[in-house]
């Protein structure tokens, strides 16, 4: 009898169980000790593979990289059972003698990100996908997890349910559950509070500055926003894990919790924690805006390759404009903050020259190849879907406020989406949302789709500013610094070039990254003396650049440009009417 026939003949969910447990007895080598029993197995052959990436964080990571020690055996004799690798993440392991089956791995654990897994002295900390295997055919099978701490105080924190009787034992009830549900084990402190008769809780491991009071707080204000936003909180118990690092930065969404890490130095200084609250209004925007509002590519999740589709500038970009006005609307920061923040955005858009080449629909299919694996070229060649997504964004929701004099908005095509798609998690297309953004408008906005989602056209943003009594200034903050259009570092006491602009005058002589940055004029230069060096000239003047090109001397001669904006500022025009100020003010929900 064949593999597939002996499948079709057994109710998986009525024979079959999964169990893990997972050890850490030596938390000081950084790893964790799995076990997998699996009961009442019907077939010949048990395949594992292990995901070879997360929801929520679009880039082939290769978890399996991190396994070890992989061996398999009868639950009832003990005896090895043979195995192999049939390929990068998949194990087979041989079954036709045995039905009770135990799989023993260890992952190694080293890496402090939301998407990883953590272990050490002081805490254990992972993601079901960068821990466990799945598998195939059995994905929507119930799972049980058990943890093991390596000693009695450290706590277990997460968002799956215990199971009553077993100690430290929880369930899924299939495996996206499990990957969707991340593990904080350790001496975490751990802050209950309650928002709309909902239970939350602030899960804080790794000293720092915090206030958790405050922290608390101004979450409690973000989750009342949100909710209103939608009409309700989708769960009935909510959960921050927030991980304090001397450097780190990142957040990964899930239906019942997030995964935060943050500076842990940086809650004092009034812009470093706005960025946090930032962080948080993001994550926790997530819960409804991709984690059950999805694009149709990502409503079944493929863990073995990428999952394609050009709607990430919704699911990310629309989520990082709220995470700009949700703590505005939360009364966290006041509106000459928020119009700090917003131009900041519009400048970090509007100095990538890569923003004219890659249009926004390609920037989100091609997330796996692009976003996360940055070159040299990277800012001339590509542009974030976050980034120009919350640009579009922006727009969108001026021109919906303007033409409908703010009685609808692109909080309106949120609710719509997650009436439509969202309650019942059903995938959403490309086409879809066009259409539901155009029945908000009430127009047709092929143009703009077309223009500035397709194509990589250039954002009209005085256009769409107008109305609400605001305009875009270019700030130049040194115009006695003429344009090269090279970015230098300094390494090893060297002046390296790490950027090169496209169309620059330094293009066009064919100087690039990793080039040795030696004289200007016959005279040595450093990092710290390049722009210096450069007020000297003016516009228009040719300049002689040394430098040394894969260890090979070159002479450019250089002829600089006019000095080019540094930055944009949102700024209220000098004579604001009546009715600018009144959308300005729907908009921003806060008088002026």
């Amino acid at each position: 009898m064949t593999n597939t026939a002996r499948r079709d003949r057994v109710t998986p969910k009525s024979i079959t169980t999964l169990h893990y447990q997972v050890a850490m007895p030596i938390p000081e080598s950084h790893l964790f000790e799995v076990v997998l029993r699996v009961t009442q197995w019907q077939f010949p052959v048990l395949d594992l593979k292990m995901p070879v990436w997360t929801p929520g964080s679009y880039l082939v990571r290769e978890y399996a990289k991190q396994v070890q020690d992989f061996t398999a055996q009868s639950s009832n004799t003990h005896q090895i059972l043979p195995s192999r690798k049939l390929g990068k993440n998949h194990w087979q392991i041989e079954t036709e003698a045995t039905e009770n089956i135990t799989i023993c791995y260890r992952v190694f654990a080293n890496e402090l990100s939301v998407r990883t897994n953590h272990l050490d002295a002081t805490h254990g900390y992972f993601n079901g996908a960068a821990l466990f295997f799945f598998v195939p055919a059995w994905e929507k099978q119930p799972l049980r997890v058990t943890i093991v701490p390596p000693q009695p105080d450290w706590n277990i924190t997460t968002s799956l349910p215990a199971v009553p009787g077993e100690k430290n034992t929880f369930e899924a009830e299939d495996f996206d559950t499990l990957v969707d549900s991340p593990f904080e084990i350790g001496r975490q402190e751990i802050h209950s509070f309650e928002v709309f008769g909902k239970s939350h809780q602030l899960v804080v491991w790794g000293k720092g500055n915090i206030n958790a009071h405050r922290i608390i707080q101004d979450t409690t204000k973000i989750i009342q926003v949100e909710a209103n936003l939608y009409g309700n909180l989708p769960y009935d118990r909510y959960l921050f894990l927030l991980h304090l690092s001397a450097s780190g930065f990142g957040g990964l969404e899930h239906k019942n919790s997030c995964s935060l890490n943050y500076p842990r130095l940086g809650f004092r200084k009034k812009e470093k924690y706005n960025r946090f609250m930032q962080l948080v209004a993001h994550e926790f925007f997530h819960l409804w805006n991709v984690k059950r509002i999805r694009p149709k590519a990502l409503e079944s999740f493929d863990y073995e390759r990428e999952n394609y589709t050009t709607s990430l500038w919704f699911s990310e970009g629309t989520t990082s404009y709220y995470d700009l006005l949700i703590p505005l609307w939360a009364g966290i920061y006041d509106v000459k903050a928020f119009l700090e923040l917003l131009s900041k955005e519009i400048t970090r858009f509007l100095t990538i020259p890569g923003r004219k080449v890659q249009p926004l629909s390609e920037s989100s299919f091609d997330a796996w190849i692009k976003l996360y694996r940055r070159d040299a070229n990277s800012d001339n060649s590509q542009i974030s879907y976050y980034l120009k997504g919350e640009m579009v964004s922006l727009l969108l929701d001026l021109f919906i406020r303007n033409r409908h004099k703010n009685q609808r908005s692109l909080d309106d095509v949120m609710r719509q989406m997650w009436q439509r798609f969202g309650e019942e998690e059903i995938g959403f297309t490309p086409e879809q949302l066009k259409v539901v953004i155009e029945t908000v408008a009430d127009v047709d906005l092929s143009d703009f789709f077309h223009r500035y989602i397709d194509r990589a056209d250039e954002l009209p943003f005085d256009e769409y500013l107008e109305p609400f009594g605001l305009h875009l200034k270019p700030i130049v903050d040194d115009e006695t610094i003429p344009y090269l259009g090279l970015r230098v570092v300094a390494n090893n006491n060297k002046a390296m070039v790490q950027f090169v602009e496209a169309n620059s005058p330094a293009s066009l002589v064919g100087i690039d990254p990793g080039d040795e940055l030696l004289a200007i004029d016959g005279l040595r230069v450093t990092a710290e003396q390049f722009r210096d060096r450069l007020q000297d000239y003016q516009a228009g003047d040719m300049i002689e650049v040394a430098l040394f090109h894969q260890e090979e001397l070159q002479t450019h001669r250089i002829q600089l440009a006019e000095p080019q904006p540094t930055r944009y500022q949102v700024v209220k025009s000098k004579s604001i009417t009546r009715e600018q100020k009144e959308l300005l003010i729907g908009w921003l929900r806060t008088r002026l």
